[in-house]
């Protein structure tokens, strides 16, 4: 879902030797919740090894455990990933759940900037509740392949849920934690992997059934999620988001509540939009100037261009024609973020993403003075936050070489149905931001509201941020208050 930087990797022939797992230990406090806490904090290396005991990949995680427990049956247990392919968990763990995060402008106006940077303690943490894993999927963080170990063997859907469920039980295993309630949150790719790994972890003669999903801007079906010509899915599920967006930049939608407008979009798309998009060229010009007028209501955007777009916006020229007045492009990420591009006329943003770079030196820095400074980590390689080449390689592939397959977009939410079937006490929480122009919040009601997904057993929630809602503090405390009720429950 998320494009990054290439850095270099492992050749294919290569082989890394295998040494001693590294581990760094140390003991803290703070106050999460209200509530006064000791913990450790081990970041480790764990080695997966083959069917013939040798080692070929190590993970690096940094696990968050309470201090003092005596009955750890009752005590929850939470592995945290982010997305990619190809990210590390550096957002999640310095900007949501860690016992430190970093700060950027809550209300995306500000660049980061350079360093000095402000780390702060985050009280609204969850280490009250749970005790939590931050794991980095190889190719990512300080996880890579070792021995006689191949990439390919872990960069694709199945070979990375794969090795993520062969971690979780080795965690577990050597914690003693098979009796504590487990969770698994993920952000972006971070969800689909997570439905994946549920599913694993039902197989494989290691049976185990975790307690709940978080998923944080999901991308279970990219159909909704893929905005590319020909896809009319696409121009349905991103049409609200747009529409937030458009509130937002006061665009659209004037004196409006943003749910209020957000709600009449929705009545819109499903009732009027989604039927002209299916009759195509059988439209009349009087039914299409009608259509126009409303995505101009809708979107901010002017009639021509709309008509000229045949009614239908990819995201993309979106960004770059919200604010093309002002000589602004939006964020991706996040729409509420801009930037200010070099060439104005372009289809789309050159420059990148401004949801990301006006960040990502922000938590990179975070990341690795805190592992220096507090957790007291020395590696002798970087730890690479995002890591393109891996995304460049991944294979979506879900049937093995040999075995006839026509490509279609990834889709696991039949495999989070079937888990919610076989595990009738698995519960899932859906968090999504109204201005996330990458993973659109419409298409978690399109997505769930399908593939025979449980309904009674999910809970939606929605943010004025954007995919990574956290950025914005408000919606961080609320976050935090919904992950808080959905463990009550």
């Amino acid at each position: 879902m998320l494009t990054f930087p290439v850095f270099a990797q492992e050749k294919k022939d290569s082989t890394l030797p295998v040494l001693p797992a590294k581990s760094f230990v140390t003991i803290h406090k703070g106050t999460f919740g209200g509530k006064p806490i000791s913990y450790k904090a081990t970041a480790s290396e764990i080695h997966l090894k083959n069917d013939k005991d040798e080692a070929v990949a190590s993970i690096w995680s940094v696990a968050y455990t309470e201090e003092g427990l005596t009955d750890l049956t009752k005590r929850p247990v939470t592995f945290v990933f982010n997305g990619g392919p190809g990210s590390a968990s550096v957002w999640l763990q310095m900007g949501m759940f860690g016992p430190q995060i970093v700060k950027v402008d809550a209300d995306a106006k500000k660049d980061d900037g350079a360093a000095p940077y402000v780390l702060t303690e985050n009280k609204n943490a969850l280490l009250d509740l749970t005790d939590l894993v931050f794991i980095d999927p190889v190719g990512t963080g300080y996880s890579r392949v070792i021995g006689k170990g191949k990439v390919e063997e872990y960069w694709g859907l199945n070979e990375d849920a794969s090795s993520i469920a062969k971690f979780i039980r080795l965690w577990i295993t050597e914690n003693k934690r098979w009796f504590s309630p487990k969770y698994i949150a993920g952000e972006s790719f971070g969800t689909t992997r997570a439905v994946a790994v549920a599913n694993t972890l039902e197989s494989d003669g290691q049976t185990m059934s975790l307690n709940g999903l978080i998923l944080i801007s999901q991308a279970l079906d990219y159909t909704g999620s893929t905005s590319i010509n020909d896809n009319i899915t696409s121009f349905l599920t991103y049409l609200p988001s747009m529409a937030a967006t458009a509130w937002y930049h006061k665009k659209a939608g004037a004196g409006k509540p943003l749910e209020a407008f957000v709600e009449e979009c929705r009545q819109f798309t499903y009732n009027v939009y989604a039927p002209a998009l299916y009759k195509g060229n059988l439209l009349d010009s009087t039914e299409k100037n009608a259509i126009a007028q409303k995505l101009v209501y809708f979107t901010g955007l002017t009639k021509e261009y709309i008509l000229r777009s045949n009614l239908m916006i990819l995201m993309p020229r979106f960004q770059k024609q919200l604010l093309a007045d002002q000589g602004l492009s939006v964020g991706r990420l996040d729409g509420r973020f801009t930037g200010d591009e070099t060439d104005d006329i372009t289809q789309e943003p050159h420059l990148g993403d401004p949801a990301s770079y006006h960040v990502d030196g922000a938590y990179t820095a975070a990341l690795n003075h805190y592992y220096a400074s507090v957790l007291n980590i020395t590696m002798d390689r970087p730890y690479l936050t995002s890591n393109g080449a891996v995304n460049e390689k991944w294979r979506w592939r879900t049937t093995p070489d040999g075995k006839g397959w026509e490509p279609f977009p990834v889709n696991v939410a039949r495999q989070l149905a079937e888990t919610m079937r076989r595990n009738t006490a698995m519960k899932v929480l859906v968090a999504s931001g109204y201005y996330d122009l990458i993973c659109p919040f419409f298409d978690t009601e399109y997505t769930f509201s399908r593939n025979g997904i449980i309904k009674e057993r999910v809970t939606k929630t929605y943010y004025e941020a954007g995919h990574m809602m956290y950025l914005h503090e408000p919606d961080m405390i609320k976050l935090s208050a919904d992950i808080r009720k959905f463990f009550a429950e």
